[in-house]
């Protein structure tokens, strides 16, 4: 049948047709009793839209069925999706609001078949929003502007509930994220504004308060072993639910808490700090030590002056020893007591540096530590 035989459909007819078919999918989407749709459903739809949109003027209707897919989506989320979200909180609403994006994002395939002959002439030639933006749109301003500030704030309570031992539905976390990434259509901003910089100000307070306590209760050696752990959950979740790229800025806001804020009251405690380390050979935790302070900006520069003032303490005593050996005529001390020392301190280094190129760093300024006394000269840079 060619066009000028064809039966013009007014729009009215022609919408009201529409409707149907969007009731259909509207009720399937609520778990109603509803047929699925079949290849001729989908085609009866598909023609009428290619019609109504290819009539003479003025019965081209096209300007209109694209106003029209928009308030489907309106009138949908208005009339059952918000209420629907309004009436849930905390994690409850955070499992509907997974369940009603999912939905919407499958309304979005199904319409955007139907009105598929739009996206093909009519909006290409107008350069107007492609169907699929215009419908994750409505939901973006209508159910995400209204409801992102207590999503956001019922997921950061899930994720300190975690920190704090208790099981969370990581799943869910992961699935409501998800959106805060999907609804910038390609862009990072309302992941990065809406919920990452609530949640990193959040995890410098959480660990704030978790260090504050810690540096009066543990040991350097605890101390360490809990900062450990915590950065190892925290990369834990990122890859379990937060976004790949929040790692370093997250990992960085545990790092200035737990370490960069307390590293002179750690590194200098009494009884167990690097002092303490270095003298009982706790290869272990001055491994761990610097593993941590490696990470952090000039984090090595406190421990490698407490280390240089060990080592020079060390090697200083041992030179005394082999000189008194020496002025009593004993003369295989020196080598003994400076051998012995040779030894331990690259036993010590091979561990805690693992033979990395900051040797240099951390040795850096003491090229002469034991001094000639007519004994031994010891240059680090013949290492």
């Amino acid at each position: 049948m060619s066009m000028s035989e064809r039966k013009t459909i007014d729009l009215e007819q022609g919408w009201d047709f529409m409707q149907k078919g969007i009731m259909k999918l509207k009720n399937i989407l609520e778990g109603l009793p509803e047929p699925q749709f079949s290849s001729e459903d989908y085609m009866m739809l598909y023609t009428t839209i290619y019609n109504m949109c290819t009539q003479k003027p003025p019965h081209d209707y096209s300007q209109q069925l694209y106003d029209k897919y928009k308030e489907a989506f309106e009138e949908y989320i208005l009339s059952t999706v918000l209420p629907s979200l309004r009436e849930k909180h905390d994690e409850f609403m955070l499992r509907e609001l997974v369940k009603r994006w999912a939905n919407h994002k499958i309304m979005v395939r199904w319409l955007s078949r139907f009105f598929h002959y739009l996206d093909r002439y009519f909006i290409a030639r107008r350069s107007l929003p492609p169907l699929n933006e215009v419908g994750l749109t409505c939901f973006r301003d209508l159910v995400y502007k209204e409801l992102n500030g207590k999503v956001r704030d019922a997921v950061i309570s899930l994720i300190d509930q975690e920190r704090e031992g208790e099981q969370i539905d990581r799943a869910l976390l992961k699935n409501v994220l998800d959106i805060f990434v999907e609804i910038g259509m390609g862009q990072m901003d309302h992941y990065e504004n809406d919920f990452e910089a609530s949640m990193l100000k959040d995890t410098s307070a959480y660990y704030s308060r978790k260090a504050s306590n810690w540096i009066l209760e543990d040991s350097c050696p605890d101390y360490m072993l809990k900062a450990e752990e915590c950065l190892k959950r925290e990369k834990d979740r990122v890859a379990h639910y937060l976004h790949s790229s929040s790692e370093p800025k997250l990992l960085e806001k545990v790092q200035h808490e737990l370490l960069s804020v307390y590293a002179n009251q750690l590194l200098e405690k009494e009884h167990s700090g690097c002092h303490a380390l270095l003298r009982d050979d706790k290869v272990e935790d001055l491994s761990r030590m610097f593993r941590l302070f490696s990470k952090i900006p000039r984090g090595l520069d406190p421990v490698s002056s407490i280390f240089k003032q060990h080592v020079t303490a060390e090697g200083m005593a041992l030179v005394k020893l082999a000189e008194d050996a020496a002025s009593n005529k004993k003369v295989f001390l020196p080598w003994f007591f400076l051998g012995f020392s040779y030894f331990w301190f690259l036993g010590i280094l091979s561990h805690v540096i693992q033979k990395m190129s900051c040797l240099q760093y951390i040795l850096q300024g003491s090229e002469k530590l034991f001094i000639q006394r007519n004994v031994w000269v010891y240059n680090f840079n013949e290492f």
